[in-house]
């Protein structure tokens, strides 16, 4: 059975890109415009890991992470934030957040399954 990726993108475009690189490589994508529809969206499906974008409106990444994280059965699931944020401080509250790791658009699609082949075991 694939894997179930949650992509949480306020860019209808960027979680289409997302989408088809994840399908080409053989998992199945949930995906959801910020992270107040993204929580929404768990309720009523099995999530193996989640990117999201951390500037959203309604709910932002960070805020996301942090309430996903208070959720039973998530608390270990691997989380990628996905965003045009490249600063160190950025990052680190995205760590403390919950965040395992972090891709910066632009990306490739290969870089793209990479992180979610390491994540996504």
């Amino acid at each position: 059975m694939p894997k179930s990726i949650l992509i949480v993108d306020d860019s209808a475009s960027m979680r289409q890109l997302v989408t088809f690189a994840l399908n080409d490589a053989g998992y199945e994508v949930v995906s959801a415009v910020n992270g107040k529809d993204a929580l929404t969206k768990i309720s009523s499906v099995k999530i193996d890991m989640v990117i999201t974008d951390l500037n959203m409106p309604e709910m932002d990444g960070i805020e996301f992470i942090k309430q996903l994280r208070n959720r039973a059965g998530y608390k270990f699931t691997p989380i990628v934030m996905l965003t045009t944020e490249s600063q160190e401080s950025k990052k680190q509250e995205g760590r403390q957040a919950g965040a395992s790791g972090w891709i910066v658009k632009p990306f490739t699609p290969e870089q793209l399954t990479d992180i979610v082949r390491k994540f996504a075991r």
